[in-house]
């Protein structure tokens, strides 16, 4: 049979993301919000990719785990983890992989693909026209038309198999003069790791090492925690696995993968028969609840885009005029060796977040194809910090909301970059942060208005809400502070007499602490649980023409940070006021912007 017979079902979309980790949701999301008609193709039966029930990795990000104050990621994947914050404070995986589904699953414009494999991409003249793909469950075959491509792999899959250029392995130091480079380049990458998960069974537990295990020695684990200190809040917790059991730096952690894989469990479980039968470890009552069998994968292709992010880049904090996302963990270079080097990481330390601009999120050579995730345009060094997933998700939406323009506008990616500001502006407006820029919407009614409140504490004066920056960068509060709660506290806002359709408001959602769903017992000790308390709970918005009311809603039990109100068709007015009620704990009501339009 002709093998293009076995593709039965043709299916054309504006934009195809291929890649369903944290990368590819936010894309796809923000593809379809800004109107393009959009599929994700996912090859597992969950979304979420490392942070999925598979694989159970937190979400970590620009914060460094609360070292870096006022620096977590907004926008989409804020409204994800507030959204799980909501609704499974237990920290279930298997719960989030529905909060995941659910988002993706009942977005307009966008259509999800699960258990589906692409295995071929098809291209002419430097374009991908399509991609060929089974779904395993369904035995159906398809063929995926679409005006952008976009590859949140990991893997860079799509890209290798389109011809897009691309690297793997670190760069020689004579290449960008990065320090910390190796002097000759080389094709090791960071490895594959495997987590567990234990539990107190509150009495002694035995436990028996299959024949097939090795044999695991303290000396072997000398530099790496692994005992059970609880009162210590050590990093290093039986309760959830150990992040540095990794193997595969030196192989290809591609098609070396199932062996990879195989060694892990050999070692993992070596670790367990040493943790539970040699020497006291604190985990005489301790079992296995869980193993993880796919491997949480670090690093494998990169596909170069116009711009290759680099060590000084971040070191340096340097803002790019085409900045459309920003990182700030710090470069977390692990060894190629992995489980066999002295140290399990090199952590090198940022002064300040660092950008990322929109030249790094489009292949150089494929003109129709954009990446988002672990494989966009960095060297070895650079990617040692953009790889961590709340950079990838923010990335993300950058490249979801550039590729509707690029289709709305019939243009390929890379002349979207001639109209940057547009594409700030709006990613700005979605409650992303991008260091060095701010609000200047002119269609924004509240920008020109007079802005008043009933009352507010010392620096956080209600013209804050207008400055067009909406959270703290270091001295700079941004924000509006009632005194307190115990009276009735007021935003109002005084414009030209106009047509209203929309209300945006961007609260205080605590951006120095962490909110991310954690496998870590340490981790979860020290966030804060429930919805952060400085959100507020419920509030009502008035519109005023000329002293009558012409429209009024409540919002009840709000657990978001970026609120959207609709306001029906042919409603004039000439003020809005926003009337707060209550908060989730916090002592005063906080606001970081008010856009009007």
């Amino acid at each position: 049979m002709d093998s293009e017979e076995l593709f039965k079902e043709e299916l054309s979309f504006d934009v195809v993301v291929v890649g369903g980790g944290m990368a590819g949701i936010c894309t796809a999301i923000s593809a379809a919000r800004n109107g393009a008609n959009t599929a994700l193709i996912q090859n597992r039966a969950v979304l979420g990719g490392n942070a999925s029930s598979e694989i159970r990795m937190h979400i970590c990000g620009a914060d460094a785990h609360e070292n870096r104050k006022n620096a977590r990621e907004t926008g989409i994947i804020e409204e994800i983890l507030l959204e799980n914050r909501s609704r499974n404070p237990q920290h279930s995986f298997s719960i989030f992989d529905t909060v995941l589904w659910e988002k993706v699953k009942f977005q307009e414009n966008l259509e999800l693909f699960l258990n589906t494999q692409v295995l071929d991409v098809v291209t002419e003249n430097e374009k991908i026209t399509s991609v060929y793909a089974h779904q395993w469950t369904t035995e159906k075959s398809f063929v995926f038309r679409g005006k952008i491509f976009v590859d949140c792999t990991g893997d860079g899959n799509i890209a290798y198999m389109a011809g897009a250029e691309y690297r793997v392995g670190r760069e020689a130091k004579k290449e960008f003069d990065e320090p910390g480079a190796p002097e000759k380049a080389d094709r090791y990458t960071m490895g594959n790791t495997l987590m567990f998960c234990a539990k107190d069974t509150g009495k002694p537990s035995k436990f028996v090492k299959p024949f097939w295990a090795y044999d695991v020695s303290e000396e072997l684990l000398k530099n790496r925690g692994h005992s059970h200190m609880i009162e210590k809040m050590e990093q290093y917790d039986v309760d959830s696995g150990y992040w540095w059991l990794e193997l595969g730096g030196t192989e290809d952690v591609i098609t070396d993968g199932e062996t990879i894989r195989d060694e892990l469990l050999k070692y993992l479980y070596g670790i367990w028969d040493h943790i539970k039968n040699k020497g006291d470890h604190g985990a005489e009552n301790y079992e296995l609840e869980w193993v993880q069998f796919l491997p949480g994968k670090r690093e494998s292709r990169r596909i170069v885009g116009d711009y290759i992010l680099k060590y000084q880049d971040l070191y340096d904090s340097r803002i790019f005029p085409d900045t459309v996302a920003y990182g700030g963990w710090p470069m977390d270079m692990h060894p190629p060796k992995g489980f066999f080097s002295e140290a399990a990481t090199n952590y090198i330390q940022l002064k300040d977040v660092y950008t990322i601009p929109y030249r790094c999120y489009y292949s150089k050579n494929i003109e129709n194809l954009m990446m988002a995730g672990r494989n966009i345009s960095a060297t070895h060094m650079a990617f040692g910090s953009v790889r961590v997933m709340a950079t990838c998700a923010v990335g993300g939406q950058a490249v979801g909301t550039a590729a509707a323009m690029a289709v709305k506008e019939g243009c390929s990616p890379r002349n979207i970059g001639k109209k940057i500001a547009r594409l700030q502006q709006k990613l700005l407006k979605d409650d992303c942060y991008l260091p060095g820029f701010k609000n200047g919407d002119a269609k924004d009614l509240a920008m020109k208005a007079k802005v008043e409140a009933s009352s507010h504490k010392s620096g956080f004066e209600p013209e804050n809400v207008i400055n067009g920056v909406s959270r703290v960068v270091h001295e700079r509060n941004n924000c509006w502070k009632s005194e307190g709660i115990g009276i009735e506290e007021w935003l109002a806002f005084s414009f030209e007499e106009t047509n209203l359709s929309e209300v945006i408001i961007k609260f205080d959602s605590d951006l120095s602490r962490e909110i991310m769903i954690t496998l870590s017992g340490v981790r979860r000790r020290i966030q804060k649980p429930g919805i952060p308390d400085t959100l507020v709970k419920n509030y009502s918005i008035v519109a005023f023409l000329h002293g009558t009311k012409v429209f009024s809603q409540k919002v009840n039990d709000n657990h978001l940070r970026l609120n959207k109100i609709s306001v029906p068709e042919n409603i004039k007015a000439d003020r809005l006021e926003i009337k707060f009620d209550s908060t989730w704990g916090a002592k005063e009501f906080s606001v970081f912007e008010v856009r009007i339009y």
